[in-house]
C-alpha cells in the first residue's frame, strides 16, 4: 500500500508511569484527535485503579476508544484486539479526526502497526487440552523447549510464563505447518496500513521512572485499590484479569500470609519489573522517537517538542 492510501497514526508507547496518557491527551487536542488504547487490563470493565484507567478529568473530554467494555470474566486475545483497534481507527480516520494510539501492552502496538495476521481459523482444542496439561505436569519450561525444536526465535521472544501465547505458537506449527515466526513474516510483507509517528516516553535515569511508580502505587492504594482488588477477586474473574499487576499481588495478604505493607512493597517491585520489560520490548523498534521524561524542565516542554516531532514526521507523509 502506497503512502497516500495508508491511514495516519501518531502511537504513543513507554512502559507504566511514562505519561502515555497525559501525553496522548495533548496530541490528540492538537491535531484534533481521539485515543485508542493499547492496554490489556485497561479492557475491563470496573477495574480502574489497578490499571491506571485514565478518569473523565484526565482525558480532557478526548474519547478515548477500547476501554472499559468487557466483563472480567472473560478472556481476550491480541487477535480480536487488532480486529477492533482497527475498525476504530478507521472509523476515527473516516471523520476527519487523527487517531492516536496509547499504551504499554507491546503485543498489541506491535500486531497492529505490523499488520500481524493471526490465522484465529487453525484451532485445535483438542492439542490446546493436551498441551496446557503437560504445562501443569512438567511445567511451563516444557513446552517453551517443545516450542524451541522448531520454532526457536518464537521461543526466544514469548515469555515462558505467558502460557496462552506458548501453546498457540505450538498450534500455528502444528496446524499449519509453517511456523509462528514465519507466519508473521509472511503478514508482514502485505505492509502495515498506517503512515505511524511513533513517540515513546522513558527516563535517562531508571530510578526516576522507579520512583513514579513507587508513588502511583501509594496514590492507587489512597483511590481504594484495596476495596478495588477484594471485589474484583471475589466476583466472576477470569484467569486474564486475576494475572493484573494490583490483584494478584493483594492475594496473599486478603489471605492473612502477607501484612499489607508487605503486599504493595510486592507490587510496587512487580510493577518496576513490568516496567523493565515493556522497556525491552519497546526499545527494540528502532522507527521509535525516544523522549526522556527526567531531561524536560516541565511537562509542557516536552508536550511542545513530541507535537513538533509528530507535525514534522506527519508532514514526511504528505
Amino acid at each position: 500500500m502506497d503512502n497516500e492510501n495508508k491511514i495516519p497514526l501518531i502511537s504513543v508507547v513507554g512502559p507504566t508511569a511514562s505519561g502515555k496518557t497525559h501525553l496522548g491527551v495533548k496530541l490528540a487536542k492538537f491535531f484534533d484527535g481521539e485515543v485508542v488504547s493499547a492496554d490489556s487490563m485497561q479492557i475491563y470493565e470496573n477495574m480502574d485503579i489497578a490499571t491506571a484507567k485514565p478518569t473523565a478529568e484526565e482525558t480532557e473530554g478526548v474519547p478515548h476508544h477500547l476501554i472499559g467494555f468487557l466483563p472480567p470474566s472473560e478472556s481476550f486475545s491480541v487477535a480480536r484486539y487488532v480486529e477492533l483497534a482497527k475498525e476504530k481507527i478507521s472509523d476515527i480516520s473516516s471523520r476527519g479526526k487523527m487517531p492516536i494510539l496509547v499504551g504499554g501492552t507491546g503485543l498489541y502496538v506491535n500486531s497492529l502497526s505490523n499488520n500481524v495476521n493471526f490465522a484465529e481459523n487453525d484451532a485445535d482444542e483438542e492439542l490446546r487440552r493436551e498441551l496446557r496439561e503437560r504445562a501443569e505436569r512438567y511445567g511451563a519450561e516444557s513446552l517453551v523447549e517443545y516450542l524451541n525444536e522448531f520454532d526457536p526465535e518464537s521461543a526466544m521472544r514469548i515469555e515462558p510464563n505467558n502460557i496462552k501465547r506458548v501453546i498457540r505458537a505450538i498450534e500455528i506449527y502444528k496446524t499449519t505447518g509453517i511456523t509462528m515466526t514465519e507466519h508473521n513474516r509472511r503478514s508482514k510483507l502485505a505492509g502495515s496500513p498506517y503512515n505511524t509517528v511513533k513517540i515513546g516516553l522513558k527516563a535517562e535515569n531508571r530510578q526516576f521512572l522507579y520512583d513514579r511508580i513507587n508513588r502511583r502505587v501509594d496514590i492507587m492504594f489512597e483511590q481504594g485499590l484495596i476495596e478495588e482488588a477484594r471485589e474484583i477477586l471475589a466476583g466472576d474473574c477470569g484467569m486474564t484479569a486475576k494475572k493484573a499487576i494490583g490483584y494478584k499481588e493483594l492475594i496473599p495478604y486478603f489471605e492473612g500470609e502477607k501484612t499489607l505493607d508487605e503486599a504493595l512493597e510486592e507490587l510496587k517491585k512487580q510493577s518496576r519489573r513490568y516496567a523493565k520489560r515493556q522497556l525491552t520490548w519497546f526499545l527494540r523498534d528502532e522507527e521509535i522517537k525516544w523522549f526522556d521524561i527526567d531531561t524536560f524542565e516541565s511537562p509542557e516542554e516536552l508536550e511542545k517538542q513530541a507535537i513538533e516531532y509528530a507535525r514534522e514526521e506527519l508532514k514526511k507523509f504528505g
